[in-house]
């Protein structure tokens, strides 16, 4: 299919650009599109939390009273979790969150994405984003130009561009990735996506 291609000041050009039936024109999986946000997820946890338990808590291991008659439960040890300040039971431990999920599967959600992004006119292909300096001043008229400043907004660019990846850091919502790193949860969260032409053929490579 041909969409227009857009200037960096929000105004359509006479220039038509060709995307991929099989990438921007699929069938929705939503049940993948799930499990690739939650993979997303799964992997931004650190999964260090702990908390101690009996064995060790600091304290002494006296039996605190006689085992019977004193007409209440029996009680060895004073870090025992039915007491205060004794270990938890059955508390957290580390553990890793992450779990795999096939390439198949994440080609197909991300494919998924950009198609349900398309299809509401959330995704915008524009021409190549540069810029001679580190100015967030700059990024916030680029952004004002597409009405989505103080709203997420995506830019996807074909390689690195440090100048325009600086400029956008300090605003909220805004977030600059390379076409490598697209994924389900970046596209999904975004009001609006938008493409550099440069980096279609990156996309087309990677999720073909």
């Amino acid at each position: 299919m041909k969409v227009a291609l857009f200037d960096t000041k929000g105004k359509e050009t006479s220039k038509k650009v060709e995307l991929s039936d099989s990438i921007f024109a699929v069938e929705l999986n939503e049940h993948a599109f799930y499990l690739d946000v939650k993979l997303h997820l799964a992997n931004q946890r650190q999964g260090t939390h702990k908390s101690k338990e009996r064995g060790e808590i600091a304290g002494s291991t006296r039996k605190i009273k006689k085992q019977k008659g004193t007409g209440t439960a029996r009680a060895g040890s004073i870090k025992s979790g039915v007491f205060r300040g004794g270990g938890r039971m059955f508390g957290p431990r580390p553990r890793n969150y992450s779990f795999k999920l096939n390439k198949k599967i994440r080609k197909v959600a991300r494919r998924s994405a950009l198609t349900a992004k398309l299809q509401k006119g959330e995704l915008i292909v524009l021409q190549n984003v540069s810029f001679d300096s580190i100015k967030t001043k700059n990024y916030s008229e680029f952004l004002t130009n597409f009405d989505v400043l103080g709203k997420n907004s995506l830019l996807v660019v074909a390689e690195e561009n440090k100048n325009v990846y600086l400029s956008a850091r300090n605003l909220k919502g805004a977030k600059v990735i390379n076409a490598s790193e697209l994924n389900t949860y970046d596209i999904s969260k975004a009001n609006k996506v938008l493409l550099c032409e440069g980096s279609l053929n990156v996309i087309e490579q990677n999720l073909s």
